[in-house]
C-alpha cells in the first residue's frame, strides 16, 4: 500500500512539515521513518559537502559517511540500496534556497549503485557510493528563479576555496553535463570547474589574450566560462573542455 504524503511535485515545504507528514528524524540528508515505512532524500547543497546531479533524468545522490569511505551496508545507505527489495517508499526532495524543502516526488533505483572519489569536506580524496535515482511519476519542471537561487548559492561558496583546493574539486566534477528542465533545457554548470577555469585565466581571455572588461563587485575580474565542445553538442563539463573568455569573444564563439 503507497504512503499517502498529500505532496504535490514542485510543492515547497519547510522542515516541520516534512516531520510531521512522514514521522521522520528533523535532520540528515537520509532520514528513515519506521513508523511510515519510508525514506525521506534531501539534496541540500547549503550544507552537503557532496554533488548531487541531474543526468538525463536520473538523479544520482551521494550517500552517508563524511569521514573516510562510505560504507554501502551501514545505516541508511544499506535502507536505499535495500529499499525495492525491503518494500520502502523513498520520497526526493531538493534545497534551492535554505529552509524551503521542494518536493521532487516518490523514487526508486534506476540502476545498481556504484562507486567514485570525491572530495570529503577538507578536500581529500574518499570512496563515496553513488545512488541513481529514477522519479516514478514525473519530474517537476523547477522555476528559473529557484535554480539561480542555487547557483548563486554555490558560486559564492566556491569564490572563497583557495587555488589547490578549488583544483581538487574541479579535477573530481562529473564530466557529463547536468541538465533539467526548467523552462527550456537549462544546463547546470559545474561551479568548481567553472571558477577554476576563471582563475587558471588569471584575469585574461583566453582567446584574444586581452584583460578582462572590467572587475565585478567582489573585485574580480569579469570573464565568461565557455566549453569547448559545447554541452548541448554532448561536451564535457570538465576542466579540460572549459576556457574563460570575455564577453565579446563568448559571444563570437556562440
Amino acid at each position: 500500500m503507497s504512503f499517502e504524503h498529500g505532496l504535490t511535485p514542485g510543492q515547497t515545504i519547510d522542515n516541520q512539515k516534512i516531520m510531521e507528514i512522514f514521522k521522520c528524524s528533523p535532520q540528515g540528508g537520509m532520514r528513515r521513518s519506521t513508523k511510515t515505512n519510508t525514506l525521506i532524500i534531501i539534496s541540500n547543497p547549503f550544507k552537503s559537502v557532496y554533488e548531487d546531479k541531474w543526468i538525463d533524468n536520473i538523479f544520482h545522490y551521494t550517500g552517508m559517511g563524511l569521514k573516510g569511505d562510505q560504507d554501502i551496508n551501514k545505516a541508511q545507505n544499506k535502507t536505499l540500496a535495500e529499499s525495492d527489495v525491503k518494500g520502502i517508499e523513498v520520497f526526493l526532495f531538493e534545497v534551492f534556497k535554505p529552509k524551503e524543502y521542494t518536493f521532487i516526488g516518490q523514487v526508486k533505483l534506476a540502476d545498481k549503485p556504484y562507486q567514485e572519489e570525491q572530495p570529503d569536506e577538507n578536500g581529500e580524496p574518499l570512496r563515496v557510493w553513488i545512488f541513481p535515482l529514477k522519479v516514478i511519476d514525473s519530474i517537476p519542471t523547477i522555476s528559473k528563479e529557484k535554480l539561480e537561487l542555487k547557483l548563486k548559492h554555490q558560486r559564492k561558496r566556491v569564490n572563497k576555496l583557495a587555488d589547490d583546493e578549488l583544483k581538487k574539486r574541479a579535477k573530481y566534477a562529473k564530466k557529463e553535463a547536468c541538465s533539467r528542465q526548467v523552462i527550456t533545457k537549462n544546463y547546470e554548470r559545474d561551479t568548481y570547474v567553472a571558477e577554476y577555469a576563471r582563475r587558471r585565466a588569471n584575469g585574461i581571455c583566453q582567446l584574444c589574450n586581452n584583460l578582462a572588461p572590467f572587475i565585478d563587485k567582489d573585485g574580480i575580474p569579469f570573464l565568461e566560462t565557455h566549453h569547448i565542445v559545447w554541452l548541448s553538442r554532448g561536451g564535457e563539463d570538465s576542466i579540460e573542455n572549459t576556457v574563460a573568455l570575455c564577453p565579446n569573444c563568448h559571444r563570437k564563439m556562440h
